[in-house]
């Protein structure tokens, strides 16, 4: 048992490792990343764990990577998984960045360097593209009218309206924790309806029982005194 766990931990710790060396783009590629690599390849978490990991680390404060290492790691081994997921989702970039802010000035004129950051841009929309149409298929594949109404006004809100996507976040948040405090007692009431109803089928079932043998035994009882008579 003890192998197993550092197993997954030294896993953890390198797959953190290699996909923060190598996103490009923000936090939401590694998002695609991660999918692919703990639920695809390691099928540690399932596609709707995975969403609802993502929903955590995007409404937490602070870089959507780190977040989506910290549920990850916490889900798969506590904290000890928290701490290498981190160490290993941070060392790539702050290594890079020591080194790209020590030769800034050359970087930044060179046309080669450009040339490659104009590139990878292309693909890091690609990428982000893809994330957006797993996790919106997802969602379409509850069949959840709701959540996929909410996330079409999201949307709209955000790129249309303008609105400020923590405003987003904060609302979204508050309806879905209404929205479960409402289900959970619609829950709750039809689980005790059910209660009654089957206890007043016992209630009935035992009267019933009861009525049975009393009849049985006046049926019985007048032919015992016929029999003495005779």
């Amino acid at each position: 048992m003890e192998n197993k766990k550092n197993n997954v931990l030294l896993k953890l710790f390198t797959s953190t490792l290699y996909l923060s060396a190598f996103t490009f783009g923000g936090g939401y590629v590694i998002v695609t990343l991660l999918k692919d690599k703990f639920v695809d390849q390691y099928h540690w978490i399932d596609e709707e764990e995975m969403l609802d990991l993502v929903a955590i680390a995007q409404s937490s404060p602070g870089a959507i990577a780190v977040n989506g290492a910290i549920v990850v790691g916490y889900k798969l081994a506590g904290i000890p998984g928290v701490l290498l997921s981190v160490l290993g989702a941070v060392i790539p970039p702050m290594v890079i960045l020591s080194l790209v802010s020590m030769c800034y000035v050359a970087f930044s004129t060179n046309p080669y360097i450009a040339a490659m950051l104009s590139g990878m841009r292309a693909g890091v929309g690609a990428v982000i593209a893809s994330v957006v149409w797993d996790m919106g298929r997802n969602v379409v594949k509850t069949k959840d009218y709701i959540n996929i109404v909410i996330m079409f006004l999201s949307f709209c809100a955000s790129y249309f309206g303008g609105v400020n996507v923590i405003f987003i976040i904060i609302a979204v948040a508050l309806f879905g924790m209404i929205r479960s405090i409402i289900t959970g007692k619609s829950a709750i009431k039809a689980e005790n309806t059910v209660k009654e109803e089957f206890a007043g089928e016992t209630r009935i079932s035992d009267q019933e029982k009861s009525a049975g043998k009393t009849n049985a035994f006046s049926s019985e009882k007048p032919s015992g005194k016929a029999g003495d008579r005779s």
